[in-house]
């Protein structure tokens, strides 16, 4: 198919190019023959490909869009290439999308203005979209929208900085962009600015492709080098300063300098830059140059930095990735909610509670039906009539809220018979959800109202979900990370996922080199051994200290204004700083986690729950056990934004929300989110796996960085020393054999009772209880239960001590 289109792009343009030369005696016989007569022996056409070139040219050129048709046979031209070379057609979306805009465009400009010649330019679409333009804008009007359309177009590839344009820049620039455009390297970076008497380069490099002529003026002179040698600082110099020019040549770069002699110190100074590799290249001291350092602390770097530039030919996931479930959407039935209105007024009334107004607000899973009271009736009695509402209405899940907060009525929530399907494409798709300016924006849900529902974790600044198994968890996780993945470079966000169970959250593993952070020597992206999850919480504990440490350096008191800061360059990387992008934690199973590490997990949990919000790293945990042991005081207290699925018991929502309702909710995705006191309920966005796949296929199949995010390395002190054999005799430790005995004659084996009992520090006794079971003594570790004790008797503790000479 592809040798196909490239031979179809050949034939196109031999048949445009000739209709340029033939078309005046075609013409006549095209348009006026029919079919038959066409391909009768009659017509000879003028086209170098015969009758059929004639026809197809003047099909497109005189029907069609005119001269502008050239760039179909580009198109196609790429279309096949693509196939050939197996590139991605989606690689060329963009491509494809601009240059049909610019052939449309193209089409309408020139019949507007060659609109009285014989020669169709603009074809049959130009002329009538043109005609149409001049009589609903006139003339002048059409010309002003095209001056304005083709100022928009260059403001779009150049993007000026108006505040510093001035005429000598411009020109500058438009010689600038001309001859990359001509030599095919244009790219969409910074460029330098000319040259004057006390000023540098913008920003202080040269692009990488760029050669540099020996030759030429000015000559540019080395003061620095990045560490990653993709680009070099430069200064300007005339040619007659005895300055070395450097060349790009493999990892290491070649220096040359010019024939003149030197004096003794630069002498020196060339000669280490010589035989340096690039990252090692000396930097100027001012000593030996004055003229140069004084440049170089002139460097000018007011372009803000980029963060983005990496990965600067990333896309951001497509909708058409996703499904809209449209045929699955559900009317509500008119005489259903008369039915159920009518139900409610006459319970009430039954009871002598009168009303004054009903009226219902029609959800996705709910419908709200908001009363208010005639005066003088309590609402406490209202609200215990719960059970014969949903008695009466033959419904599961009646929910009473008394009063509505600052709404003055009294709400009733009755599921809807037929429920419709929230799905995520429609929520992402929505202005409030593109046009956001927050900075971790997720999708929920909808509201009762039909309210496309999106927060802010990093105003929450971190969220606890749990309920019962089977209501729509893992939909909520794959939810809130696909909003992420559609909104955020890769350079702005990475995600640490924790998933015991091993099934969840795995198909994210393709984006390791993209979205993912995991600690370094992991051999897989998702942490799912209980052990290295303790490890990879204390590394974000120490990622969290880091962070404040560079942050107090730079006088900031959270990330944003810390980006802010760095991305203005007012923070120097060789002093430590970096872009710092947010990090979310997602364990997906939290419960089995406390219940095999306990304290282990809890306390760096804690403190980054406490302190991690300022530093840009947020929590996401959930769980299916909402019980008290598992979602305990110091995980509640820094949890403020919570979501809660369908629970069984009454005590189980008390425990998630510090209030009742989650025992009433219908399941299949309806949840309650509450922040700050507040409490919403929404019909969570449904997401289904297929769509997940997608998605992560379509971001891993594009470049990314080199090497995963690595998070800092941990070592915790009870981490195993080994198997048996691995274990040096030589290293063992004096008080081995006294920590032995006691052990087994107490038959418990922890490091805190070696510790208090033998009056040992905590790292050394850490280090017996490995050694205690390289030897065979405990068993392994169990999280922060104590280890089995392997031996029972005396006797075969000293033949286990004799075996590795370890009689005392």
């Amino acid at each position: 198919m592809g040798v196909v289109l490239l031979l179809m792009a050949a034939y196109l343009f031999i048949a445009f190019f000739s209709y340029l030369f033939t078309w005046t005696d075609d013409y006549a016989e095209v348009n006026n023959k029919s079919w038959g007569d066409l391909f009768s022996d009659g017509f000879q056409a003028s086209n170098m490909l015969g009758k059929l070139g004639a026809i197809v040219s003047n099909t497109f050129f005189w029907w069609m869009f005119g001269l502008p048709s050239f760039i179909i046979v580009y198109l196609v031209a790429i279309l096949g290439w693509s196939m050939v070379k197996r590139i991605p057609l989606r690689a060329h979306r963009l491509v494809i999308r601009q240059w049909l805009v610019i052939m449309v465009l193209a089409a309408v400009f020139l019949e507007f203005i060659f609109g009285e010649a014989t020669f169709p330019w603009g074809g049959a679409f130009g002329e009538s979209v043109s005609e149409m333009m001049k009589g609903f804008v006139g003339t002048l009007g059409t010309a002003i929208l095209f001056l304005a359309i083709f100022v928009g177009i260059i403001i779009w590839f150049v993007n000026p900085n108006f505040n510093e344009l001035t005429p000598q820049s411009a020109w500058y620039e438009t010689k600038l962009w001309f001859r990359d455009l001509l030599n095919s390297r244009y790219t969409r970076g910074k460029r330098p600015l000319p040259n004057t008497d006390n000023a540098a380069t913008p920003d202080g490099f040269t692009e990488p492709g760029r050669k540099v002529q020996p030759n030429a003026k000015p000559i540019p002179t080395t003061l620095d080098l990045d560490a990653d040698d993709t680009a070099f600082k430069t200064v300007e110099k005339s040619s007659n300063d005895r300055l070395p020019t450097l060349k790009p040549g493999g990892s290491d770069f070649e220096i040359t300098a010019p024939e003149p002699t030197v004096s003794e110190p630069e002498a020196e100074l060339l000669s280490q830059i010589s035989t340096a590799p690039a990252s090692k290249i000396p930097v100027v001291q001012p000593s030996l140059f004055p003229e140069i350092a004084a440049a170089q602390d002139s460097q000018n770097f007011s372009e803000p930095y980029d963060p983005t530039l990496e990965l600067s030919s990333y896309e951001h996931p497509v909708m058409s990735l996703l499904y809209d479930y449209a045929d699955q959407k559900v009317e509500i039935d008119r005489t259903e909610l008369e039915a159920n209105k009518d139900q409610i007024v006459d319970t009430l009334l039954n009871y002598k509670i009168e009303i004054v107004k009903i009226r219902a607000t029609i959800g996705p899973t709910v419908t709200l039906y908001e009363i208010v009271p005639a005066p003088g009736v309590r609402i406490s009695r209202i609200k215990n009539l719960e059970d014969d509402i949903a008695l009466s209405l033959s419904a599961l899940g009646i929910r009473i809220i008394a009063p509505i907060p600052g709404r003055g009525t009294i709400g009733i929530e009755v599921p809807n018979k037929n429920k419709q399907i929230v799905a995520l494409k429609e929520l992402l798709m929505s202005d409030k959800f593109k046009r956001s300016k927050m900075d971790l924006p997720i999708a929920l849900g909808k509201s009762i109202s039909n309210e496309v529902f999106v927060v802010d974790l990093a105003k929450m600044p971190h969220l606890l979900i749990a309920g019962a198994t089977g209501q729509g968890k893992s939909v909520g996780i794959n939810a809130v990370l696909l909003s992420i993945l559609y909104k955020k470079h890769p350079s702005q966000v990475k995600l640490v996922l924790i998933d015991p169970k091993k099934v969840e959250l795995f198909p994210y593993a393709r984006l390791l080199n993209h979205f993912l952070a995991f600690l370094p020597g992991q051999e897989e992206p998702i942490t799912t051994d209980t052990k290295r999850v303790v490890n990879t919480l204390n590394s974000l504990v120490i990622e969290m200290d880091t962070r404040y440490d560079l942050m107090k350096k730079a006088h900031v008191r959270n990330i944003g204004e810390y980006n802010e800061k760095f991305v203005s360059r007012k923070l120097n990387p060789q002093s430590g700083h970096n872009f710092m992008p947010f990090i979310v934690l997602v364990i997906d199973e939290f419960a089995d986690l406390i219940m095999t590490a306990g304290k282990e997990i809890e306390l760096p949990i804690g403190r980054l729950a406490q302190l991690a919000r300022a530093v840009g790293i947020h929590l996401i945990i959930a769980t299916q056990r909402p019980s008290v042991n598992i979602i305990t005081g110091v995980i509640k207290a820094n949890f403020p934004a919570r979501i809660a699925y369908k629970v069984s018991a009454k005590v189980d929502s008390r425990t998630i929300l510090d209030h009742s309702g989650a025992e009433q909710l219908v399941g299949r995705g309806d949840m309650l989110f509450s922040v700050g006191g507040d409490m919403v309920r929404l019909q969570c966005a449904f997401v289904d796996t297929p769509e997940v796949d997608q998605v992560i296929k379509f971001i891993s199949d594009q470049k990314g960085y080199p090497e995963p995010f690595y998070l800092p390395e941990y070592h915790g002190d009870d981490e195993e020393m080994g198997e048996m054999g691995s274990f040096d005799p030589s290293d063992m430790d004096d008080m081995l054999v006294e920590a032995a005995r006691l052990v087994m004659q107490s038959q418990h084996g922890s490091t805190s009772m070696i510790q208090r009992r033998l009056k040992l520090g905590y790292n050394r006794a850490g280090r017996i209880m490995d050694q205690l079971e390289a030897i065979g003594v405990v068993g392994p570790a169990e999280g922060s239960k104590p280890r089995e004790v392997l031996l029972y008797d005396e006797q075969e503790l000293e033949r286990y001590l004799e075996k590795f000479k370890y009689r005392k």
